[in-house]
């Protein structure tokens, strides 16, 4: 096989990286980091299947790529969406669960004018020992490439994992949550402000028709799309109000849309829980505010960066990746109760 190389060498064809190597034995990259580093964490046979496809391919491991790698930065990169009051939560979560285990944090932000790529670059070059990307708004290919150079963790979204490690909160589970609460409370006429395309968007909608479909409501099943903002929820408001009558509870896609809800029904008069009830999601710091005091679903963005970084570590230390999910729950504050009008 040294033989092989040379001819590569010769003709500039590329040399197998590690990648190649797990692509071609089934298995992730860490657990070839693993066997390649003689260290424990791969079963014999595991480990042989490996060295014999990394002979057959002709990889042989960078000694100057392994010995950067043993130069930690002690930095965990963080890639969230400026704006974001959920994300400004979990950002400081990271700060506490990365400063538990000697790391810092570096911080880098997708805005209108700056992709999840570009974000997630500008943290590479600082040569972070990880990656942590909330609700990255790439494909798994993407996320993957990104896994090939370090250690990634993504949050609060629903992919497989594979070069890259998963923690997410269950939201089929979330928005099912919400619609018992109001079905609880009496409401028949549920729509939910679905978040159009986004991040989570599927799951959460599948769970409110579900949990409809379950409460034997399913001619009252009503999918507004709308979208992630404040605004989204007011034009979508205004849509309903066309309506010969409104829906008497709404489950959003997120706490902002749902701020945005109360925005509106102050503006027109109604009253919120008499006249509508209002169910939110993600209980960022915005619903927890004495003067919005919204019912919403929990995420726990405490467990959710501690279990992040925890993967993270894990993958630093050479194991493979895996995935969490959490289970939401409710917190019932002071925008849902009983209808006051004929459901």
């Amino acid at each position: 096989m040294a033989g092989d190389g040379a001819a590569r060498a010769r003709t500039g064809q590329r040399n197998p990286t590690m990648a190649d190597v797990a692509r071609a034995a089934g298995v992730s990259r860490p657990l070839v980091s693993i066997v390649m580093r003689g260290v424990s964490g791969a079963s014999e046979s595991t480990r042989r299947r490996v060295l014999q496809v990394a002979d057959e391919l002709g990889y042989v491991p960078d000694a100057r790529a392994r010995k950067l790698r043993q130069s930690r930065s002690a930095l965990i990169g963080v890639v969230f969406r400026l704006g974001d009051p959920f994300h400004s939560d979990l950002v400081e979560d990271a700060y506490a669960s990365c400063a538990r285990h000697g790391y810092e944090v570096a911080l880098s932000a997708v805005t209108g004018t700056r992709s999840d790529a570009e974000a997630a670059l500008s943290l590479l070059k600082e040569r972070c020992d990880a990656l942590i990307l909330l609700a990255p708004a790439l494909d798994a290919g993407e996320l993957s490439h990104l896994a090939e150079q370090v250690p990634t963790v993504v949050v609060s979204r629903k992919l497989e994992p594979a070069s890259f490690s998963v923690v997410r909160a269950d939201d089929r589970a979330g928005t099912e949550l919400a619609v018992a609460h109001l079905v609880s409370l009496g409401h028949r006429r549920i729509a939910h402000l679905a978040g159009a395309g986004v991040v989570a968007a599927d799951d959460r909608e599948a769970g409110y028709a579900q949990a409809m479909r379950d409460a034997g409501l399913d001619a009252w099943i009503d999918i507004v799309p709308t979208g992630i903002t404040e605004a989204d929820a007011a034009r979508s408001m205004a849509s309903l109000m066309t309506r010969d009558r409104l829906p008497t509870a709404l489950v959003t896609f997120n706490d902002r849309a749902a701020i945005g809800v109360l925005d509106i029904a102050a503006r027109r008069g109604i009253d919120v829980p008499a006249d509508l009830s209002v169910v939110g999601y993600d209980d960022s710091r915005p619903a927890r505010l004495p003067y919005i005091a919204l019912t919403t679903i929990a995420q726990n963005t405490p467990e959710l960066m501690r279990e992040a970084v925890a993967l993270a570590l894990e993958q630093i230390s050479g194991q493979p990746p895996r995935e969490v999910v959490l289970h939401p729950s409710l917190e019932i504050r002071e925008t849902t109760a009983p209808p006051q009008v004929d459901v």
